[in-house]
């Protein structure tokens, strides 16, 4: 995403700018929609936070449109926008979280506002990058990126890359595109995330690992990341190269109303070898090492008891088992380039025989 690229600014004299929501050529950026996608493998999408983001209907939205009054749904809706210094949170100066006037999805925090000048609400990153997505936006002869709440696809503004230290951006959003909710008083809902757990494994390519584990009923998300290492940050230059003591792996998030801990190890051994040490199939490396990484006491007995039956009896008990058991340490996301791998380029690694 725009958030974590490094923006490269064009010369003055070949820029044309205007303050505010002006002609101002934001780096290019493509993206789609997020309501006109319906998800592919997941039951529900949850943000890093735990929200639930996946994206409304039509119908969904046409119902939660009919308490905007005229002038919301002229902004909302038909990505209008408000007259300069005329919203009532521009000068907002409490803290709380800004959320989407027409899901209540959380967009913005109060730490991240800042004084731009531009008559407009300013932030300088979202609460969750993933509550925001991004579109082209070529209307009126610009160039632009427009902001959408992610899970409504309610526009909010625009983001340009004049913004302050950290990102360098400027999430500039309609007033009436949110509301806003102060420290001590509940959000509207709460992370959908309340009632899932976490588990942890490593046992290759983390592309074919994540791969096979967001197709099970109950796994609601699966991200590619590291752990198990000494470095902090690791790249994935760094992780390949082996310096960096990490192994590939991926972190679940499920339903154990729906799917066990039990039932992921058992799949988790269907799905790769665990009898060869450093390497899975052709890949070779400590990276690709076999382990699974327990969050708790119960998780942690789980997972001996289970490698312990798989040795004396079970598809693998004829070799040893080098799978190895460590308490879940810090886990690290990948690059975005890793996310998604096999949903977005296609294919599936082989099921080991």
């Amino acid at each position: 995403m725009i958030i974590n690229r490094v923006i490269a600014l064009i010369a003055v004299t070949s820029m044309t700018f205007v303050i505010g929501f002006g002609l101002i050529k934001a780096p290019e950026y493509k993206s789609t929609n997020a309501a006109e996608k319906a998800p592919s493998m997941q039951d529900k999408k949850l943000s890093q936070l735990g929200f639930d983001i996946t994206p409304l209907t039509e119908s969904e939205i046409q119902e939660k449109a009919k308490k905007l009054s005229p002038e919301e749904a002229k902004v909302i809706l038909k990505k209008g926008t408000e007259p300069a210094f005329c919203g009532n949170l521009v000068d907002n100066k409490l803290d709380g979280t800004y959320i989407c006037r027409l899901c209540d999805l959380p967009l913005f925090k109060s730490d991240s506002k800042f004084k731009s000048g531009t008559g407009w609400p300013s932030f300088f990153q979202p609460v969750d990058p993933e509550h925001v997505s991004e579109l082209d936006d070529s209307s009126f002869g610009m160039t632009r990126t427009e902001i959408l709440c992610a899970r409504c696809s309610a526009h909010l503004g625009h983001v340009f890359p004049d913004g302050p230290k950290p990102t360098g951006l400027r999430f500039c959003v309609n007033s009436i595109s949110l509301d806003f909710v102060e420290d001590g008083n509940p959000l509207p809902g709460s992370p959908a995330a309340s009632s899932l757990k976490t588990a942890y494994f490593a046992g290759g390519c983390f592309w074919g690992v994540e791969d096979r584990f967001s197709q099970i009923p109950g796994v609601h998300d699966a991200i590619s990341g590291y752990q198990g290492g000494d470095d902090t940050n690791p790249s994935y230059k760094e992780v390949c190269s082996g310096t960096s003591g990490h192994a590939e792996s991926v972190e679940i998030k499920y339903d154990p109303a729906v799917v066990s801990y039990d039932e992921l190890l058992a799949f988790f051994f269907k799905i790769h070898n665990p009898t060869q040490g450093n390497r899975q199939g052709p890949d070779y490396g400590s990276q690709y090492r076999s382990m699974i990484f327990p969050t708790d006491d119960q998780q942690m007995k789980v997972a001996q008891d289970f490698i312990d039956a798989q040795q004396k009896e079970g598809k693998w008990s004829s070799k040893k088992i080098t799978t190895e058991i460590m308490a879940a340490p810090k886990f690290y996301k990948a690059e975005e380039y890793h996310q998604d791998y096999h949903l977005r380029n296609g294919g599936h690694c082989a099921i080991p025989e």
